[in-house]
C-alpha cells in the first residue's frame, strides 16, 4: 500500500483533510472577495466532505479503493 494512501486513511489523515476543508471554506469566505472567495470554499467543501465521509479520490490514482475502511482494511 502507498504510504501517502494509507495515511490519508488514516484518523490523522482525516482529520488534516477536514482541517483543510475548514481552512479553505474560511478563507474563500472571509479574506477573498467576490467569485475568487466562492470558488475556494466551493473546493474547501470536497475535502471536508472526504475527511466526514471517509472516503480518499487519490487513492484510486494508486490501485487503492476509494473507501477508507476498505483501504485499512487492505482491500479492494
Amino acid at each position: 500500500m502507498n504510504p501517502f494512501v494509507a495515511f490519508m486513511a488514516s484518523g490523522i489523515g482525516r482529520l488534516v483533510r477536514i482541517v483543510a476543508g475548514i481552512v479553505l471554506i474560511a478563507v474563500g469566505l472571509l479574506s477573498v472577495q467576490g467569485t475568487t472567495g466562492i470558488i475556494i470554499a466551493v473546493v474547501g467543501v470536497v475535502p471536508l466532505l472526504a475527511g466526514l465521509l471517509d472516503f480518499c479520490l487519490f487513492a484510486p490514482l494508486f490501485g487503492a479503493p476509494l473507501s477508507g475502511p476498505k483501504i485499512r482494511a487492505g482491500t479492494k
